[in-house]
């Protein structure tokens, strides 16, 4: 009867300790109004990195300009992209550089794809009938890490992503992510930088980093509350077990007494 009182009195201790009180978990736009997002909305405009995938397309205005500007374009690598218009690939290299047919290198990197259209449009104008420059990424991904359902690269068909839609196509963030806290890594002009966006807040939508751009890798940390909560569970594994040592010294004691 002695040893059952003493277990109890062991044990009781840890029971208190894992009954503690939870943090309160927040929620997604948990200070927004409906009063507090009508801003004008501000979509960041993309800049080629290293290892970028590019198609670029050039036209002329001639009777028939898919004869006239081949010379311009390389064949076709990936099929077509649409009636009539074949996709050109350009990997953009270590060097932030990619090899264009009749111009020869052209330093990409940190150019817009606006600015590097205007670029080869310019040229060209002297050979072609009113060119026009047609550039998208091929190769527009971000990756998701820490505690959201799925891990992992996510590939996006369009070139516009924002943090929630890319947090949507995780799965979400589990019950144990830190709302508040999510780091966004971003390379910028050759440099990395990171940048942190509380999902809770009202601000959110002002952040520069709400809309990713290609290559983010976005980090959910655990909070504090999963922290404690593995601290307890191995508390509880380090009880239990002394508690079987014990029971099984007693009951050897016991029997042989």
């Amino acid at each position: 009867m002695k040893f059952i009182r003493f277990i109890c009195l062991l044990v009781f201790p840890f029971y208190l300790f894992s009954c503690a009180t939870q943090q309160k978990i927040p929620y997604y736009l948990e200070h927004v109004s409906d009063t507090t997002i009508k801003e004008k909305v501000k979509v960041p405009e993309l800049r080629i990195q290293k290892n970028d995938e590019l198609s670029i397309q050039v036209y002329d205005n001639s009777d028939n300009p898919e004869a006239s500007s081949k010379l311009y374009n390389l064949p076709s690598v990936t099929g077509t992209t649409g009636a009539g218009s074949s996709a050109s690939s350009f990997l953009v290299d270590i060097d932030g550089n990619i090899e264009y047919p009749r111009i020869g290198n052209i330093h990409a990197e940190g150019m817009t794809k606006k600015e590097l259209a205007d670029f080869i449009k310019n040229k060209f104008s002297k050979e072609l009938n009113n060119p026009t420059v047609s550039i998208r990424f091929l190769n527009f991904k971000i990756v998701m890490l820490g505690e959201v359902v799925s891990q992992g690269v996510i590939n996006s068909k369009s070139e516009k992503l924002t943090i929630l839609e890319a947090i949507g196509q995780a799965g979400g963030i589990t019950e144990f992510g830190n709302k508040n806290n999510v780091k966004v890594i971003r390379e910028s002009g050759g440099e990395r930088e990171m940048g942190v966006i509380d999902l809770s807040s009202k601000s959110l939508f002002e952040s520069p980093y709400y809309n990713l751009v290609q290559n983010d890798v976005i980090l959910v940390d655990p909070s504090k509350q999963k922290a404690k909560l593995t601290d307890q569970n191995r508390v509880i594994q380090q009880v239990s077990f002394a508690l079987s040592l014990i029971t099984a010294v007693a009951l050897i004691y016991n029997i042989f007494k």
